[in-house]
């Protein structure tokens, strides 16, 4: 059987589109992990000792079947993705140039397996090597005022994402692809009419993408540094990238609702951006050592959302609340997935490293959300956790505790020495925090 799968793989190359189909249709089903003959497409992709794990001909063949017709590209994305778990063709599948296309392809509205392509990204920038490039990635795109994005990206020019017509007169000049990135997912949550649709994709596992980014500290410092909104016109107001994230920790799609929770959970590690994480947009706030300002992200709401149900509060208590979460109707639901409320209450957990950070939870009704999240949860680790966190809320500060409220330099979270309720625990796997 392998021998005549073998066979098949000079057919990806030919002429006839047909002929290329029927033998990628055929290798497909070997490409998903456990597969009987997954092998025959790392061979010739293992380097030994310092050697870099080198391309292979078949790997060469779905980068390139990528940008083939609907139905040999749709199954060229699908075995990529399955591939793509596989540290061996890692390497290759993040190289510069295939990075470049993939992204591309992604900010193109008219793309049509834009989500498949998210997808790719998803399980390649789980490398660390990945996520250095996209990172620095630059994306060459023409500014053109009558598209839907502004914007035309060339080098995603394939036959599932064709160029437009009139084709765009404007210079080709380079752009971040990040923000690129984040602009796109915000518009693939569009709902409504699908003529009326910007993208043809959801996107939604580009919020798997920003968590993976996000673990790095480039990454954090990409969503918690002030940027032009308006990306094509960066001369506009600026904001930080992680705000544009927010609205969906209440998303319908468990996907785009998880990889936001885990991004702005990864960004939390990042102690010298708490104050702008918690401070309202009425705020301009810069984030150490940059000097920059702009509006307060004000994640608070968009954290605890997720954690309140329908119970009723005291008048006093209500108070306390954001306005978000003043008066919720009795069919408010909680996060049904337990992963993520787990990750939002580690994110609370983390956004208490300063006493700042504490005063300002206990002042707006943090203590009241999560204990009404506790009488109800039936997860021991997410009880366990929402303990930590009202020990945190209500024991007495230490005396004299101002040393943590210094966030004026770099600095990543660590628990140990930020509160006892904290560091009596430090020496428990299970309680610790890591970044997702």
């Amino acid at each position: 059987m392998e021998a005549h799968l073998r066979e098949l793989i000079p057919f990806l190359r030919d002429r006839n589109p047909q002929v290329r189909q029927i033998a990628l249709s055929n290798l497909m089903p070997q490409t998903p992990k456990d597969s009987t003959h997954r092998n025959i497409f790392f061979t010739g992709s293992q380097g030994g000792g310092l050697q870099k794990p080198k391309e292979n001909d078949i790997v060469r063949d779905l980068k390139l079947l990528c940008r083939d017709q609907l139905s040999v590209a749709h199954d060229a994305f699908r075995a990529l993705v399955n591939l793509s778990d596989s540290p061996m063709l890692v390497t290759a599948l993040s190289e510069p140039s295939f990075l470049t296309f993939i992204v591309s392809y992604i900010i193109n509205p008219q793309s049509v397996l834009a989500d498949l392509a998210s997808m790719l990204l998803s399980n390649l920038t789980a490398s660390t090597a990945a996520c250095a490039t996209v990172l620095s990635l630059e994306i060459e795109i023409i500014h053109e005022s009558t598209f839907p994005n502004s914007f035309y990206p060339p080098q995603s020019r394939c036959a599932t994402s064709v160029a437009p017509v009139p084709y765009p007169a404007g210079e080709t000049r380079s752009t971040a692809a990040l923000p690129l990135l984040v602009d796109a997912f915000v518009q693939g949550a569009e709902s409504g009419d699908a003529s009326a649709r910007i993208r043809k994709g959801n996107l939604h596992f580009l919020a798997s993408v920003f968590a993976n980014l996000s673990t790095s500290p480039a990454g954090r410092n990409f969503f918690l540094c002030p940027r032009a909104a308006n990306v094509i016109g960066p001369d506009g107001a600026l904001e930080y990238p992680l705000v544009k994230l927010l609205a969906f920790t209440e998303h319908q799609d468990t996907i785009r609702r998880g990889g936001v929770a885990s991004t702005i959970k990864n960004c939390a590690f990042h102690a010298p951006g708490h104050k702008a994480i918690l401070s309202p947009d009425t705020l301009a706030i810069s984030v150490p050592p940059s000097t920059t300002v702009a509006p307060g992200i004000d994640a608070l709401p968009y954290l605890l959302l997720p954690l309140a149900g329908p119970e009723e509060f005291d008048l006093e208590d209500q108070e306390k609340l954001p306005d978000a979460l003043q008066f919720l109707p009795p069919t408010k639901v909680r996060e049904t997935d337990g992963a993520i409320r787990l990750m939002h209450v580690e994110t609370l957990l983390l956004l208490c490293h300063t006493r700042w950070g504490r005063d300002y939870l206990r002042e707006h009704g943090v203590y009241e959300i999560v204990r009404a999240t506790h009488e109800n949860e039936t997860v021991e680790k997410i009880s366990e956790h929402i303990e930590r966190l009202v020990n945190l809320l209500k024991n007495d500060e230490p005396e004299g505790n101002t040393l943590d409220d210094d966030l004026s330099g770099e600095g990543e979270t660590r628990e140990t020495s930020v509160h006892p309720s904290l560091s009596a625990e430090s020496d428990d796997e299970d309680s610790r925090i890591e970044e997702v």
